[in-house]
Parts: C-alpha cells; structure tokens; sequence
C-alpha cells in the first residue's frame, strides 16, 4: 500500500504561526501504530477551530494531521479487538493535539482508542454527533448521575446553539427536562426551540460579573463557555444544583466565590472526553443511539464541508457565525 497517496490536511509551524494545507500522503509517513482505518468522516470541534487557525495553543507537536474525531473502517490492525471491515469511531485521546487525526482519508491509530461504532449509527451520524455531542451525553449522564430528575426543575444550557448545546438540548428534551437555552444571539433561537428548548435567557447581564449570589433558578446546569457565564451560573444554581462543566468558549478563567458551594451546597461537575476510559465511552455511544432524536441530526449538522474548506469553517467557528454542528467529509 506504501505506493498509494490520499489526502491529508498538514499543519506546519513557520515563523511561530500555523499553517495549514492539504498535501498528498503516502501510507509510509503515517504514524507507526497498529491500526489503519478508511476514514470516511470527521468534524469540526471548537478545539479544532483553535488549531487549524492557530488562535488556541492546541498543537502539541509539529507537523500534525488536526481533526480531535473521525469515523471510517478499519483497513488492517494487529489489536486483536479488532478486525478489518469494521466499522469504528474515535474521539479524544489527545488525537489531534498530539497525534495524528481525522483531516485525512487514512490514518493509522492504536486500536485501543477505537470504540465499535453501534448498532443503528452509520458513521456520517457518528460524526455529524462527533465528540461535541458526546460530550453533551456525557454532560447529561453527569447530571443524573448526582441525582437530577426532570422532577427536580430547570436545567440551563449554556452556549446552546453549539456543538454540545445542541445535542445536549435534545437530549434533556427527549427526555422530558424543563430546558432553558443562553445562546448570546436571538437568531438562533428557532433552531434551538425546534430541539427542545422552552425558555431562552440571553440578556445583557451574562457580560457582566454576577454578585456573589444572585436568585435561585436552576437545579442544574451544562455549560460550555466558562468564564463569567460560568460564574453567573454557579451564582444563580438552586440549592443543591449541580453544574457539568465542559467548555471555555468564553474563557478559561472563573470570577466566582465559594458563596454558591457553601451557602447553597451547589456542585461544579467536571466533563472530560478526552482520557475517558473504554467502557465509558462504549456506555456513553450506545446511550446516544437510544436517547438522541437521529431526525434532528439534519437540523444539528449546519453543514458538510470537504477537506479545502475546514479552514474557511473554522474561521467562522470561532466568529460564532455557525450553529450547531459541522461534518467532514474527507473524501
């Protein structure tokens, strides 16, 4: 196969700057890992919007094949879990950021970092979810997990028109969750009404820094954004609340206070998907298959864009010009 070339979206550093190119490779400048998989299509993250512009310090190391997921067929593997003709997903795992990812029509992964893509998802749908809406699910199980039942009231989403906003909206929908939706931009909210959200709470408040303790609206929480929205969330969680936490759209930093942890026994939940280990992962897709409406899945994906236009894609990512999700077709 050495002789053969495919496609493959390169990020070089010059001058301390990214840039980004498709070149033609060969099988032999892939990785030296134990499986080879047809990729057939990735997506757009947020992270990924940060590397390829080079706006997010996200490359670990250079030259690197971006793409944080894809979905495709294993061609050949040496992992005995695994066999050629199957069809599999990843995301995570520092693909990506430190190893070779999905802006490619091949790659040769480890084996271990491919879940068996379910029973019922083509890969077109695994990544038109990618790991965005992953983690919404992820997000999701958080909750219920510290015991949050549609019973229980409210749950605000934060970035709601994003990638994990909108899977994560139609999942609490489907499952019966009273859900409130900030998405910072009135247009957007047909979109994020038609997945299940009742109520929209953009204002001018969410730019500026809360008091300490604001009212009590909220038995929970997923936010993607960080920063004083996280802040004005944890400000405003009923008592007892809970927030998943999984993104920094708006900023790394947090200007809170103990006030809401203390006072109001409020819990900051972490969401991590990218070292979550096998059996989680394989939980957390084939919950997805049952508890995320597929027909929305057109609605969720804003666009498909060939290997040449990601870079256009992630500039208008990071512009907060898309909604919902982008898909990859690599080929």
């Amino acid at each position: 196969m050495s002789e053969q070339t495919f496609n493959a979206m390169m990020l070089r550093e010059e001058d301390r700057k990214t840039k980004a190119a498709i070149e033609k490779l060969s099988f032999d400048s892939l990785p030296d890992e134990d499986t080879l998989v047809k990729i057939e299509y990735s997506t757009i993250n947020f992270k990924d919007a940060l590397a390829v512009t080079g706006k997010g310090k996200i490359v670990k190391a250079w030259p690197l094949v971006p793409g944080i997921d894809f979905a495709g067929e294993v061609v050949e593997t040496s992992n005995p879990n695994l066999k050629a003709g199957q069809k599999v997903v990843l995301t995570g795992w520092s693909v990506g950021e430190k190893y070779w990812g999905g802006y490619s029509q091949y790659q040769r992964v480890r084996g271990e970092w491919l879940v068996p893509l379910p029973a019922g998802l083509t890969t077109r749908q695994a990544m038109m979810i990618g790991t965005a809406g992953f983690t919404g699910m992820l997000c999701v199980n958080a909750l219920e997990n510290a015991g949050i039942t549609p019973q229980s009231g409210p749950v605000l989403v934060t970035g709601a028109a994003g990638g994990v906003g909108s899977v994560a909206v139609a999942i609490l929908g489907k499952l019966g969750y009273k859900v409130s939706a900030l998405t910072g931009n009135t247009e957007k909210h047909d979109y994020v009404k038609s997945l299940g959200a009742q109520e929209f709470v953009d204002g001018p408040l969410w730019a500026d820094p809360p008091r300490a303790l604001e009212g009590q609206k909220w038995s929970a929480a997923i936010d993607t954004v960080g920063s004083k929205v996280l802040a004005r969330v944890l400000a405003e969680m009923n008592y007892n609340g809970v927030v998943a936490a999984c993104g920094l759209a708006g900023g790394a930093d947090l200007p809170t206070t103990v006030m809401p942890f203390i006072l109001r026994g409020v819990k900051l939940l972490g969401v991590d998907s990218v070292m979550l280990p096998l059996e989680d992962r394989i939980n957390a897709w084939n919950r997805i298959v049952v508890d995320l409406p597929m027909e929305m899945l057109d609605g969720i994906t804003a666009r498909t864009v060939a290997l040449a236009e990601v870079g256009a894609a992630a500039e208008a990512m990071l512009a907060g010009e898309l909604r919902g999700r982008v898909l990859v077709d690599v080929n």
